[in-house]
């Protein structure tokens, strides 16, 4: 067994006891190392319970505030290969030609800061903190910085006062996505890239499953996979109330997108609900456009409805329940 330590007076020498710092004084040391406040007990049982507090957190809307929020929940979420040009509160600072969004970058880096100077800032990455949020802008503020041509390296820990990307992204600006078939927006000149990238190019691209926003409803995804199609749909309402709806449209046979297409439940997913609906194999994006918009008028109407459910509709809102899985 390790011997027990005496109790030190630390670093007091010949001046008495050390003075009690504040806690905004407080600096970070090892979680082992005496806490520099002077209390006399390690860092990780002192002020560094705090900073772990605040460093894991989860906030459950990291998206909240900021234009497209059903959209960034998707992109993180649900799309392989999506770009979206970001717009700066204080606007581009000097060398920096334009901001992208990107769904994920090669060797799953936080970003890159291309040669000419532009940043790619990657979303489906792991995050270090329970706010996806002031992770993202903080890797944004070091990629504004970093060298063109180097990408920037992931942070173990960040700092709980850093900004988040709602005070950075011009909040009045839109936020466009536009879905690729593939990867190729990694590099600026795909067709003359080099036989290592192109061979990385064909295995990422392999892996993606073809995906199409609508157009006619927000933040709404077709897919395709090899047994049968898909549309998942983030929507914005709160899930209880979102719920209800549901099971009211379910109970009255309202709830599908057309002959062949069933409502086979939901995810949540940073905040918000997901609805899925599994498609025939033969639907594609454009033939489920005009479905979906019937689809949202509906909903519309059994969002604002008031009346307690009916035993039916609560056995549909139980079965819809029972159905949902949850990504983050």
């Amino acid at each position: 067994m390790a011997k027990k330590r005496p109790q030190t007076k630390g670093n007091q020498g010949s001046k008495g006891k050390q003075p009690q710092l504040k806690d905004h004084e407080v600096p970070v040391v090892g979680a082992r190392e005496p806490c520099p406040c002077g209390s006399g007990r390690r860092y990780k049982a002192c002020h560094g319970r705090a900073a772990a507090h605040a460093v894991t957190e989860l906030v459950q809307r990291p998206f909240d505030g900021l234009p497209g929020e059903c959209d960034w929940v998707a992109l993180r979420e649900l799309v392989p290969a999506a770009t979206v040009e970001l717009t700066l509160k204080d606007g581009l600072p000097e060398g920096v030609p334009s901001v992208t969004l990107a769904t994920v970058l090669p060797m799953a880096w936080p970003a890159l800061r291309r040669d000419d100077g532009s940043v790619l800032l990657g979303l489906q990455n792991d995050t270090s903190s329970g706010d996806i949020s002031r992770d993202l802008a903080d890797t944004l503020q070091r990629a504004l910085t970093t060298e063109p041509g180097q990408p920037v390296p992931g942070r173990r820990a960040v700092s709980g006062d850093g900004p988040r990307l709602q005070e950075l992204i011009d909040e009045k600006s839109a936020f466009e996505p536009v879905v690729h078939p593939g990867f190729e927006f990694w590099v600026p000149d795909a067709e003359n890239a080099t036989p290592e990238v192109s061979a990385s190019l064909e295995r990422a691209n392999a892996a993606a499953i073809p995906t199409v926003k609508l157009s006619g409803v927000d933040a709404a995804y077709w897919c395709e996979t090899p047994e049968k199609n898909h549309l998942r749909w983030v929507m914005p309402h709160p899930e209880e109330q979102l719920l209800d709806a549901l099971a009211r449209l379910h109970a009255a046979g309202a709830s599908s997108l057309g002959e062949g297409t069933r409502l086979v439940g939901s995810f949540r997913a940073h905040g918000l609900t997901v609805p899925v609906w599994d498609l025939p194999s033969g639907m594609g994006a454009e033939d489920i456009e005009q479905p979906a918009a019937e689809f949202a008028s509906r909903l519309a109407t059994a969002l604002a409805a008031t009346e307690p459910l009916t035993p039916e509709e609560r056995r549909a809102r139980g079965g819809l329940t029972n159905r949902q899985v949850t990504l983050s």
